[in-house]
């Protein structure tokens, strides 16, 4: 083991304080075998406040071992999860073999929302007091709806009584319906059916006033277009407790990534127009959107072989996340410090895993000149449902080290 390094030196400069104390030696015996004045960043561990991961209930497109190994592969330690599985993350006595799974099969530690209704069904409060007694960071509905807005109220009221945080996924499915793609000229040219803008917005407004109502900490991820970001700016202005995230892949696609009916490029929310996505760029950078996640959700090699409509949405991340991660700093969208806050720090803030964060510790040594191709070969997720495929990113993870 090197000794004569200084933890002082550039390549330190991102790490916090706490972490950088506790570097395992494998991290200083990997900087003394680099090349000299090759450019390297060592990043904290990334955390990521949205991935799929399949299991439990869809392991025919991934595992806990498959996902978590791609996930920290590419440089997340720390992974929530929705609780839209197969069953239902409601029952607190559950979670905590599902984290030890995590951590003995995948490598990575893993944080769970649990249920916010029942069933997820939207008619009535889960058993919340159990479900964070099982350790679960916060709780959510996903993408499914209330029943009324009398439900989310108290369901609310209930969720704040425990100091309980609450992630919401903004849609309004009464506006959505069954649309598939952004509602423009992309969705008409092609005859598929369109989900407005307006759907998540409509959602997201009446979210943030059952926040002021309740006072209670909510977090808003996975926002596609330029109105929700607006509504954010309003309401973190307003001194109201929220914060939001956006996906990586909104940063870097839009809806003319669907030409030619091109399944892989079909996600919900669904990829926006150019004006979304430069606003979207804006609110990262002024600081607006507190977060960027991988909303990573592989899928097997025939789950996008259908026609457009009937295939099944979703775009596995963890492998391209860190690429494009750079890019957004090659392209001065977002300083390196300013990248860091978005995918390391402010996740584990908004996670509320701070201190445990500090202490596992951990580092990631990126390379973000390395030029490679997306390929099946190169791809460690079970998923290659990407609309990245074979093409040439730069930058990528040299090596993930756990603390």
């Amino acid at each position: 083991m090197s000794t004569t390094l200084n933890t002082d030196a550039p390549i330190f400069d991102h790490l916090p304080a706490a972490i950088k104390q506790s570097l395992p030696s494998t991290v200083y015996d990997k900087l003394a075998s680099l090349e000299a004045g090759r450019e390297m960043w060592l990043l904290p561990p990334l955390v990521d406040l949205c991935a799929r991961l399949r299991e439990p209930g869809q392991q025919q497109h991934g595992t806990l071992q498959s996902e978590g190994s791609a996930a920290r592969g590419n440089g997340f330690l720390h992974v929530v999860i929705p609780p839209d599985t197969t069953p239902i993350l409601e029952n607190g006595s559950l979670l905590k073999g599902l984290r030890e799974r995590a951590l003995s099969d995948g490598g990575i530690h893993l944080h769970i929302l649990g249920a916010l209704t029942a069933g997820l069904e939207g008619e009535r409060p889960s058993n919340i007091a159990g479900l964070k007694k099982g350790g679960c960071i916060a709780v959510s509905n996903a993408r499914r709806p209330f029943s009324n807005d009398l439900v989310l109220l108290r369901t609310l009221e209930y969720a704040a009584t425990f100091g309980m945080k609450v992630f919401f996924y903004p849609n309004e499915p009464s506006l959505a319906g069954e649309g598939v793609a952004h509602e423009g000229y992309i969705a008409s040219y092609h005859g598929l059916q369109g989900i407005p803008w307006i759907a998540e917005t409509v959602a997201l407004s009446t979210q943030l006033l059952m926040v002021e109502e309740t006072g209670i900490a909510a977090h808003f991820s996975q926002l596609s277009c330029k109105s929700s970001i607006e509504l954010m700016r309003w309401a973190k202005d307003k001194g109201l407790p929220v914060t939001c995230d956006v996906a990586m892949h909104q940063l870097y696609l839009t809806d003319d990534n669907l030409e030619g009916f091109n399944a892989q490029a079909y996600v919900l929310p669904p990829l926006r127009s150019n004006t979304d996505q430069q606003a979207i760029r804006r609110g990262l950078k002024d600081g607006t959107i507190d977060a960027i996640c991988s909303h990573h959700e592989p899928l097997n090699s025939t789950a996008k072989k259908a026609p457009f409509a009937e295939s099944t949405p979703g775009i596995s991340n963890f492998d391209t996340f860190m690429a494009l991660a750079c890019q957004l700093v090659h392209d001065e969208v977002l300083t390196l410090e300013q990248l860091v806050d978005k995918i390391c720090l402010n996740p584990a803030k908004i996670a509320g895993i701070s201190e445990q964060y500090e202490h596992i510790g951990g580092a990631v040594l990126v390379d973000p000149t390395l030029k490679w191709q997306v390929t099946k070969e190169s791809m460690l997720s079970n998923g290659k449902n990407t609309p990245f495929f074979n093409q040439q990113l730069q930058g990528r993870v040299v090596e993930t080290f756990f603390g």
